[in-house]
């Protein structure tokens, strides 16, 4: 459903939002879009920071007369009332004036999940772009919007909503989907010419990437290559895990391998990178969520953190037709990839918050369920008494690598990542060992409420969780 539809059947009505996290990137693209949409408006925005707030929606040029910084609920109420923008460092005051929908953008996990709880128990829709709270308080929180008749929904412009529409698509139409997922945040840009490759604002070596730009007939053993060749740069953001996680459980896709395949492929190659290993792919088993990281030249076009569905054929007519047409296809044309080149953010979040309010409907999964755990493994030995701190541009965890699990084969104990962070071991923890929950000294004690009643309500048994140690 487009924009024009919703504003269309919405009987005039305005949409009003609040809005966590206010003061960062992501919420920046929303409050941008938002100026564009009259059906659309913020009501209440919180950041701990009100003066980079306000000089941030000074700069996108928001009435300076509407948004004023509220020190207690009776300025909130008031600014609401008189049409203006409640700014509040106080995230308690969040629910002071009335709205219809919480965007929870704190990244926080344990400041997201009670802003999310304090939302449905005062009766308002939540969507979430805190992945780190879905990954751990998801479950939990999508049961507490379907007891109170609410929406509870992951949001469109962030890659884990646009992949679970991708997949809602694709199942719709009874298409055979084999492997689903995104490519990392940043492409691969190969200079064959000076011999490098460069990822955002890094540029490494790489000589030998030039005379592997095709797949040949050993897939396997071209990609291995080509893994070498950029060794030198990172690969596997914590993020990456945690927004699979978050896909996994709306879709029912697993992870192949806990620390994913991470193929350096180009777009066209996807069909046959992503097909069964017998068939000279990379895939173990079918329903299998991955990431890529996109290898492209210059003046290419990007695959911009977009998502993809790879999927069996079944017509060879027809997919040849498309493949005429310039859709991906294998080689030998049993596979075919579908992709999305973008996700945009808080430009496209609109499309979620309009569907909640005025259709009640989230974007994606409906029934999610405990299908991966993003959890963790110490990197190194992990003495009793270390912080794990977390931090970064992708939230990682300090000492930590992270994997992701599926469902069935997490242990009962199993800590996920971001319960673990920002709590201290009680204990020492060996390398490749996972953290799990009675390592935690003192986990949070909502998160860790979040995460035993979500598990317990959608397949798993708190009973065997672990204990705290004291």
């Amino acid at each position: 459903m487009n924009l024009h539809h919703l504003f269309a059947d919405s009987g005039g009505r305005t949409v009003r939002y609040a809005l966590s996290g206010a003061g960062g990137g992501f919420a920046r693209t929303l409050l941008a879009q938002s100026r564009r949409l009259p059906g659309l408006v913020p009501a209440v925005l919180c950041d701990r920071d009100l003066p980079r707030l306000r000089a941030m929606l000074d700069g996108l040029g928001y009435d300076a007369a509407l948004p004023a910084e509220c020190p207690d609920a009776t300025a909130v109420a008031e600014t609401v009332a008189r049409g203006g923008i409640a700014l509040v460092a106080d995230a308690a005051l969040l629910t002071a004036a009335p709205w219809d929908i919480l965007v929870e953008a704190t990244g926080s996990p344990a400041d997201g999940l009670a802003m999310a709880e304090a939302a449905l128990a005062a009766d308002r829709h939540v969507a979430m772009v805190s992945k780190e709270v879905d990954s751990v308080a998801g479950l939990h929180l999508a049961d507490l919007a379907a007891a109170r008749g609410l929406v509870y929904t992951t949001a469109d412009g962030d890659q884990p909503a646009n992949l679970i529409g991708l997949v809602t698509w694709a199942e719709l139409l009874g298409l055979d989907i084999v492997a689903i997922g995104k490519s990392t945040e940043y492409d691969l840009v190969l200079d064959p010419e000076a011999g490098t490759v460069t990822q955002l604002d890094t540029t490494v070596p790489a000589p030998q990437l030039a005379g592997l730009l095709t797949l040949g007939d050993d897939v396997r053993a071209t990609l291995d290559a080509r893994a070498a060749a950029v060794a030198d740069l990172p690969t596997g953001a914590t993020a990456d895990y945690c927004e699979m996680a978050v896909v996994a459980n709306n879709t029912g896709f697993g992870p192949d391998t806990e620390r994913l395949h991470y193929p350096v492929a180009r777009i066209a190659e996807l069909a046959d990178v992503y097909r069964p290993r017998e068939e000279g792919g990379l895939l173990a088993r079918d329903g299998v969520v991955d990431v890529f990281s996109a290898l492209r030249l210059p003046g290419e076009a990007s695959f911009a953190g977009g998502v993809f569905v790879v999927v069996r054929t079944d017509d060879p007519v027809t997919w040849e037709t498309l493949r005429e047409k310039g859709h991906v296809l294998s080689k030998d044309g049993k596979y075919a990839a579908i992709y999305l080149p973008y996700h945009l953010m808080g430009v496209e979040t609109p499309v979620s918050l309009l569907s909640a309010v005025l259709h009640h409907r989230p974007s994606g999964g409906t029934d999610p369920r405990s299908y991966a755990v993003l959890a963790g493994r110490a990197r190194t030995d992990l003495p009793a008494g270390t912080a794990l701190a977390m931090g970064g541009h992708h939230h990682d965890v300090t000492g930590v690598q992270a994997v992701l699990l599926r469902g069935e084969e997490a242990p009962d104990d199993i800590a996920p990542l971001y319960l673990a962070a920002h709590a201290t071991l009680a204990r020492p923890v060996a390398a490749g060992e996972p953290i799990r929950v009675a390592d935690l000294a003192d986990p949070d004690p909502g998160l860790l409420g979040a995460w035993r009643a979500g598990r317990a309500s959608r397949g798993f048994s708190a009973g065997t969780e672990g204990t705290p140690a004291a």
